[in-house]
């Protein structure tokens, strides 16, 4: 038998396997019925694993963990048919149109200059600013209804997560209303003073050390840790010690210090992404990207079977994010960025089958993105 006649004969047995997967998926559906009409939940934990257990009995020697997958995915897809029965009529989230103009009160970790003010001022026409020393500070001004709107770095196309952002976001209740992605352009900056003076400590924020990591070993300067590299800058500026920050070059204009090298940073291509979050929920006309986070348990593939939602769903992944959950060992929570409005009912069920189903789950927001380049170009 050649390849042709193989393929034929696999070709025969695939239209064999839709037609009994269709009439699996009607019956799904009857089933989903029933459910709904006697008040039962979709997932039926025992009747999964009855089902897992036949099928490795019966499966040929070798094919036991392939046969599982086969049937767990088709009941996956068979628990999404019948929760998009349950959640037909789901209305979608309520929120309140997201609008970059007025005056809102808004808070930026660091002081003038920050490259979180530089964010700000790429979303908002006329914000009216305030500064707090720490992130979570941000947190809580936007919880405590201190200020509408948060600013907040979450990643770097060199450096990777901000984590402690990420820490915070387990914490807080919030919700994302924009993100905006900037262009970050470190210079080495010291106070006019000292110019003249051999420097070895260089002073800046966390992930700002991470962006110039090459640049400081090939110098043979030592990174120091500061809140932020607009407070990094501010220091230097009141310092009488023989240092530098790395800093925007605003800034260290701003502060009057002097520039020893500009594009200090080891990519000249250095962007990090801000959030924009807020207390109540936002979304608009722009917004294409939902964002969520959750946990799954700790049995194999629960993350393939998470995934397997979405292509059910016929929603594209845009991101996936996994942060470890300190009070419990090994535990993780999951933060997943997709395609997507909150008005799509497709958007809609598949938020409330993922509530409904897991033990952790918070939907953060339904947003879009801002590139500071792109508004910058406009502007000119």
């Amino acid at each position: 038998m050649d390849l042709t006649q193989l393929r034929g004969q696999i070709n025969g047995i695939d239209e064999e396997l839709l037609r009994l997967f269709t009439e699996r998926m009607a019956l799904t559906e009857q089933v989903a019925k029933f459910k709904m009409d006697n008040g039962l939940e979709v997932f039926q934990g025992g009747r999964e694993q009855e089902i897992i257990r036949r099928v490795r009995k019966n499966a040929p020697d070798g094919l036991e963990n392939s046969a599982e997958v086969l049937f767990t995915t088709i009941m996956d897809i068979s628990k999404s048919v019948q929760y998009q029965k349950f959640y037909a009529e789901q209305a979608g989230i309520d929120f309140a149109p997201f609008a970059r103009g007025g005056t809102p009160r808004v808070m930026c970790q660091g002081t003038a200059g920050a490259y979180s003010e530089q964010a700000c001022r790429a979303v908002f026409e006329n914000p009216q600013i305030s500064f707090c020393p720490e992130f979570e500070d941000v947190f809580e001004a936007v919880s405590q209804g201190e200020a509408a709107f948060g600013v907040l770095p979450i990643q770097n196309s060199t450096a990777g997560s901000v984590h402690r952002t990420y820490e915070l976001m387990k914490q807080y209740d919030f919700k994302i209303a924009a993100a905006v992605r900037v262009k970050i352009s470190h210079c080495l900056a010291v106070n006019p003073n000292n110019s003249d003076k051999p420097i070895e400590k260089v002073y800046s924020h966390e992930q700002a050390l991470l962006q110039c990591a090459q640049y400081l070993k090939s110098h043979g300067l030592q990174g120091v840790e500061y809140p932020n590299t607009a407070l990094a800058g501010e220091y230097i500026a009141s310092s009488d010690e023989p240092a530098g920050a790395i800093c925007s070059l605003s800034c260290a204009r701003r502060l009057g210090l002097s520039v020893l090298e500009e594009n200090c940073a080891d990519e000249r291509e250095n962007y990090t992404r801000f959030l924009v979050i807020s207390k109540q929920t936002y979304s608009s006309a722009q917004a294409n990207i939902v964002a969520v986070s959750l946990s799954l348990s700790h049995t194999a593939s629960s993350l393939y079977r998470l995934l397997t939602k979405f292509s059910v769903a016929g929603l594209n992944l845009l991101r996936i994010e996994s942060k470890p959950v300190a009070s419990r060992d090994f535990s993780v929570v999951f933060y997943l960025d997709f395609e997507g409005a909150v008005s799509n009912p497709a958007v809609a069920r598949l938020i409330a089958e993922l509530d409904a189903e897991l033990t952790y789950f918070r939907f953060l927001g339904n947003y879009y993105e801002i590139d500071d380049e792109e508004e910058n170009q406009e502007v000119r």
